[in-house]
């Protein structure tokens, strides 16, 4: 028996911009159920930036990630990834 196409189960994919959004919503979602459990912020974010880092790692190699990371300082101190600012 074949579906008609509203009933397809393949999505397209989202673009990229919204993909981010719902990739964010997916982490906030899983940073609140760990910390409800009692795990700690820093050891959240630090565990955070090892899976992110292996992940780019895997996909862009480490020469390519080394260089990406070698901006992060001043984008740090620019405040881009304050709380304040990343409401705005």
């Amino acid at each position: 028996m074949s579906h008609p196409e509203s009933f397809s189960t393949a999505r397209d994919p989202l673009p990229d911009q919204e993909q981010k959004q719902a990739a964010l919503s997916y982490l906030n979602e899983a940073w609140a159920e760990a910390r409800h459990d009692g795990v700690d912020g820093d050891c959240l974010a630090q565990a955070s930036l090892f899976a992110a880092f292996a992940e780019l790692v895997s996909t862009y190699g480490e020469d390519a990630v080394a260089k990406f990371v070698e901006g992060l300082p001043a984008r740090v101190r620019n405040g881009e990834f304050s709380i304040q600012m990343a409401k705005q």
